[in-house]
């Protein structure tokens, strides 16, 4: 599906899913509006896009875990477009420490950036939307179906967007408005480097083999198709498949599959 001179918002697009998100909606002939704390890389980002696509691009600098910051970029974005078609929230936070060491203002920041983020952009997005009948995406995790051990807070809130979601939805259901959830398997992107550790700092590097993951551009070629054919859950790898379904049908028996996962980690939280 062609995307042409639609008006997608896209949020922590300074890197990851949420920048290969803003090349291929450009690539398919959107305008994009993108939202993140890294103004400079934002402004760099929208300039390569306006020139090898010509399309549109805004950037608009904003951390989601600020409502006013929120309430500014769909303000933005209504002002200069006069229109929403879509709203991916991507912005995401992760964290990797036990919950018996974590401070937890860990696990409140992780709230406010996934799950807090989510609903400020929805709410002040949401009258656009149901104007163009639209979509709103939550790109969400296997995290947010199986809790994962050292990511309370980042399993937490991603139940919580997927609850928030599920409840959008159903609202909506006679509205047109499409809402959908997706989640990628484990992803190469700069999210294990950023997670948070026990005492809020960033850990700094990767605690898992990056180059067996899937590409933030691999996933953002499936959320856009998931996009166009209005799908309601996006889970993109048989590895989150099964995760999903063997919690649901085998749950003790997970537990300890989990488990072993984990325990396989670069230098592991659990043994």
């Amino acid at each position: 599906m062609s995307f042409k001179d639609q008006v997608v918002v896209i949020t922590g697009a300074s890197s990851g899913i949420g920048k290969a998100l803003a090349e291929e909606f450009a690539k398919r002939g959107a305008h994009v509006v993108l939202g993140a704390r890294q103004y400079f890389t934002l402004c760099e980002i929208t300039a390569a896009l306006e020139a090898q696509y010509q399309v549109k691009a805004l950037a608009v600098q904003a951390d989601v875990s600020r409502e006013e910051d929120c309430a500014m970029l769909i303000k933005q974005a209504i002002l200069t477009f006069g229109k929403i078609d879509v709203l991916i929230n991507n912005a995401g936070l992760s964290m990797r420490a036990l919950f018996s060491d974590v401070d937890l203002s860990v696990l409140k920041n992780l709230m406010d950036v996934n799950f807090w983020g989510t609903v400020y952009c929805t709410k002040y997005a949401l009258p656009e939307i149901l104007k163009s009948k639209g979509s709103v995406v939550g790109v969400s995790s296997i995290a947010g179906y199986r809790g994962l051990p050292g990511r309370t807070g980042y399993s937490s809130s991603k139940f919580a967007m997927n609850g928030f979601m599920e409840s959008l939805r159903t609202e909506l259901l006679k509205t047109g408005v499409h809402v959908m959830v997706a989640c990628p398997g484990f992803t190469t992107s700069n999210i294990r480097v950023a997670a948070l550790a026990k005492d809020g700092s960033a850990h700094g590097e990767t605690s898992m083999e990056e180059g067996k993951m899937m590409t933030a551009e691999a996933v953002a070629i499936l959320i856009c198709d998931g996009i166009a054919s209005r799908k309601r859950t996006l889970i993109m790898t048989g590895q989150g498949k099964l995760a999903v379904w063997m919690n649901k049908l085998f749950p003790k028996f997970t537990d300890k599959k989990v488990f072993q996962l984990f325990a396989k980690e670069k230098n592991p939280l659990i043994k």
